[in-house]
């Protein structure tokens, strides 16, 4: 994998988990849920072995990881009272 192609996937990455946070404000769980697949695949690839960024492109891949953490905070923001929700339902009965 190149560095050019490294940056392609974390802003692949990036733009996915942007559109996992519109999904989950707007409710949307079934295409979360399929968002979540399509990241699941591009992070797989990150296992098997991504070469080290220098000088502007590890600057750019910083930039892009501090997306997709705020992504995914957005995306936790709805979904884990939701969760907490659905806890407290099953704990009643």
């Amino acid at each position: 994998m190149t560095s050019n192609e490294v940056l392609a996937m974390y802003e692949n990455i990036a733009a996915l988990s942007g559109r996992m946070a519109v999904a989950a404000q707007d409710g949307d769980f079934d295409g979360l849920a399929r968002l979540e697949t399509q990241v699941s695949l591009q992070v797989s690839a990150t296992k098997s072995g991504v070469p080290p960024l220098e000088g502007v492109q590890r600057l750019r891949k910083i930039d892009l990881l501090k997306q997709i953490m705020a992504n995914d905070r957005a995306v936790r923001d709805v979904t884990e009272p939701w969760h907490g929700q659905i806890e407290r339902a099953m704990s009643a009965h």
